[in-house]
């Protein structure tokens, strides 16, 4: 046998080496019963996945001590819950206070109730209108019995409406030509994975009803916050039913192309092909079991988690077979062919593994658990994908025919012209490639954050377009809420508490980011107006508490069930909540806008009337960064880690220290062109770098454990090390890596952006790093080589210095390898 098939067991290597012939020689004797135990292991983990449950809800994204998320569930839980089904109606006659469209919303209103867990209904026909009558104060629907009303009353009920601040550019937009019926839910919490689908599939089964039968007269547009929870399910289901298969199929084609290039036989390619689909799969669904069993929720980010684990999994299937056809093609037996990738790989694909799970691993560090859960579950399928690889797959390749026939290759031309321009180059690459790096990480500062929930969503998506047509032709659908606090109970009708929460009305109004407002204080101003026979100049504060808790008591107590104050007001009315819905910004532009608000608050009220202000919207404003932090804390982990386990893999520091280059450079590069054409950093991209880096360090592991081995077993030159390297590992790289390009890449393709731009960035970063450590790793390897050459010798007669000669021709190099890799 061969020096590559025999190596020396003195060799620094030797110890992973015995361990992986130990492991070949046993799953080779029992194959069929290692075959029979991965499929009883395979099984009990697969039954996990019965427990997986979608989630609905938006807060899946925080922790249960996000600060943010606790500040606006105390809102809530002082006030009603706000979640809520918005149909929004566009007249196409462009005007709604006409007799069929209020006909129509009257009918919509009412029906409104009957929405599972309803607790109330906001329209202009139910809006409750007050005006005085004599000494009396009538509390009433605007618009009742539209079709009984003349065109005086349609008028009448218009000028109201654009009147009235709770309504106009809230419930009616200001050219009348849009409206919105809202309904309140209030869920209860017993069975939320099927709470929200419920009420959502209500709500669209109203909708086409009334898109059926009033077609003619009005588009209808379904929005609101439950829409917006269910959108999450809807994404992951997307990607899982479109972009998976996809991903599968591409993955399956690729793996038989490369297989028939390198067999050129079809019977070795379906083996090949069939062996390596049987480790994707048991890989992602021992995974998804295991997380399963773990009790976690399946949300757009984890619904990423199987394409992820197939592109892992196929590289530590193809890095194997590729070493087991080399050794066929020398004439190696088969069983001994298995014994020799097993050698060759054995520690590579461990340390690749190994490193690929710590980056995933440190997702944990992000402030969102969608995030860890999606880097747990895939560190998961990591370590599966690695057990397959060389336990399952040995045994398969021993199962299945394979049909290799006996050739002396000298390896790829492509291959040998890299390692020959990396060798002969190496200074100007090196110049090169750090100019690059620098050139390009000089942009990554242009990146902003910026995070608007509402544009997570595709514009393809119905919530997206419901989402967008609300926000410019009716109301702003971001939003900050207010919590002001008076004095003491029963003090939201002092005139002192009134004047100030006024101020601060008029002041939030003025502002250019606000759409609307909607205050207590414009009741208490209203019912002034009211008990004074309406006259408009006592549209004012009350100036007397007692007189203002009477108007209080007296409109309470007129309004009909379901339309009370508990919305604005709290139970012992020491409190008020102020709404402002905001025009789309950017995240830093709402934080901008908040801090604004907290100051001018500070500058302007009593202490106990200030409050920070909390809403959906400022909680994922803040996600970004908060995860943007806590994800740096990650990827320095991620690095300390990773150069820790490589050095100590390869038995050198130096090594391990200069592999972090080639490993932080990718995700520097492709952040600065990012900042070229973009700009724009969310919170998934803040997890790309933690992520990418276990993968990138794949290419820095291969490359390196095969230099290394060629020179410490081999006792070949630098050069030929390099050579070496390149013929026995540069092909396989090049194959892994255009199927994980695909395969992340065509997360781009989903309709959710955290995962598109975060698939985007990733198959970037992985390109940007093939050809890093295709040009630079072993160009500085020969750098340094040299260097450490000319320490030793020092410079001669001439002055030249002392570096390792070539061979007289590649072809020599190359013919003393018998590993080369396929064509």
């Amino acid at each position: 046998m061969s020096q590559q098939s025999q190596p020396e067991k003195s060799s620094s290597l030797s110890s992973s080496d015995n361990a992986s012939e130990r492991l070949a020689s046993l799953v080779i004797k029992a194959r069929f019963i290692t075959l029979l135990a991965t499929a009883a292991v395979f099984y009990l983990c697969f039954l996990g996945m019965q427990n997986i449950k979608f989630s609905t809800d938006y807060r899946i994204f925080f922790s249960h001590d996000n600060p943010h998320m606790l500040a606006f569930e105390n809102l809530q839980d002082t006030y009603t819950k706000d979640d809520s089904l918005l149909f929004v109606i566009e007249s196409k006659q462009g005007n709604v206070f006409e007799q069929k469209t209020l006909s129509m919303i009257e009918e919509l209103t009412e029906e409104g109730w009957t929405v599972p867990f309803s607790s109330r209904v906001d329209s202009i026909t139910n809006y409750q209108h007050t005006y005085a009558e004599e000494d009396d104060l009538i509390v009433g629907n605007l618009v009742e019995y539209a079709d009984q009303l003349t065109e005086d009353d349609f008028k009448r009920a218009q000028a109201i409406a654009l009147e009235e601040p709770i309504l106009k550019d809230r419930l009616i937009s200001s050219d009348s030509r849009v409206t919105a019926v809202n309904v309140t839910v209030r869920l209860p919490g017993v069975k939320k994975s099927k709470e929200v689908p419920e009420v959502v599939a209500y709500g669209r089964e109203m909708i086409t009803k009334y898109e059926a039968k009033y077609s003619d007269i009005a588009n209808f547009y379904l929005a609101g916050s439950i829409i917006n929870n269910n959108a999450f399910k809807e994404a992951s289901i997307n990607d899982l039913t479109s972009l998976i298969p996809m991903a599968m199929l591409l993955a399956i084609l690729g793996i038989a192309i490369y297989m028939y290039i390198a067999s050129r036989s079809v019977l070795t390619t379906l083996s090949g092909t069939l062996a390596t689909v049987v480790i994707i799969i048991a890989s992602i669904w021992t995974a998804e079991g295991v997380a399963g069993w773990l009790g976690i929720n399946l949300s757009p980010p984890a619904a990423n988690a199987p394409t992820m684990i197939l592109t892992l999994a196929i590289a530590d299937s193809i890095h194997i077979l590729v070493s087991f056809f080399l050794a066929s093609q020398r004439g190696l037996a088969k069983a001994d062919a298995v014994k020799e990738s097993l050698r060759l790989n054995f520690q590579p694909v461990f340390l690749t593994s190994l490193t690929t799970m710590i980056g995933f691993l440190t997702l944990n560090f992000s402030d969102s658990p969608p995030f860890r859960d999606m880097g747990n579950v895939v560190a998961m399928g990591v370590v599966f994908a690695w057990a397959y690889s060389v336990v399952l797959l040995p045994a398969l390749i021993m199962i299945l025919p394979f049909k290799v026939r006996v050739k002396d290759d000298s390896g790829l031309p492509l291959m040998q012209g890299i390692a020959s321009l990396t060798i002969n180059k190496h200074r100007p690459i090196l110049i090169g490639v750090m100019a690059i790096i620098i050139g390009f990480g000089a942009f990554v500062p242009k990146n902003e954050l910026y995070d608007v929930w509402a544009e997570y969503f595709d514009e393809s998506m119905p919530v997206r377009q419901a989402i967008d047509f609300t926000q410019f032709n009716l109301t702003g659908v971001a939003t900050v809420e207010y919590s002001l606090e008076a004095k003491e109970e029963n003090g939201v009708t002092d005139p002192e508490y009134l004047a100030g929460l006024e101020k601060f009305t008029n002041w939030l109004s003025e502002q250019p980011e606000v759409a609307h407002v909607n205050s207590f204080i414009h009741v208490m101003k209203r019912l002034n107006k009211n008990m004074h026979a309406d006259n408009p100049e006592w549209y004012k504060v009350p100036s007397d508490r007692e007189l203002a808790a009477q108007y209080l008591l007296l409109y309470e107590l007129s309004l009909p069930f379901g339309l009370d104050l508990n919305n604005q007001v709290n139970l012992n009315k020491s409190a008020t909540r102020v709404v402002v819905s905001i025009h789309r910004l950017s995240t830093v532009d709402l934080l901008a806008f908040a801090d604004r608000a907290y100051a001018w608050m500070q500058t302007n009220l009593p202490e106990h009337m200030i409050d920070h202000g909390s809403s959906r919207d400022i909680m994922f404003a803040h996600i970004g960064e908060r995860n943007i932090n806590s994800m740096l804390q990650g990827t320095i982990m991620a690095i300390l880690l990773i150069s820790l386990v490589l050095a100590v893999a390869l038995k050198s520091w130096q090594y391990g220290v200069l592999s972090l280059i080639p490993n932080i450079a990718p995700a520097a590069i492709a952040f600065g062109i990012w900042g070229i054409f973009s700009g724009r950093v969310g919170v998934s991209l803040s997890i790309v770098t933690c992520m990418t880096l276990g993968i990138v360090v794949d290419y820095t592991v291969h490359l390196l454990s095969k230099y290394l081995r060629a020179k410490r077993e081999q006792g070949l030159s630098t050069d030929e090390a390099i050579h070496y390297a390149f013929n026995t590992v540069g092909i396989a790289l090049i194959v892994t890596t255009v199927i994980l390009c695909v395969n992340f890449g065509i997360l781009a393709f989903s309709d959710f952006s955290m995962n598109s731009q975060m698939g985007l960035m990733t198959a970037i970063t992985i390109v940007i790093a093939l050809i890093t450590d295709f040009l630079f790793l072993p160009a500085l390897l020969k750098y340094l080589s040299e260097r450490q050459k000319t320490r030793k010798q020092g410079p001669d007669n001439t002055g030249t210095t002392h570096v390792e000669k070539k061979h007289t021709t590649e072809q020599q190099t190359l013919n003393k390898e018998p590993e080369h890799e396929l064509v």
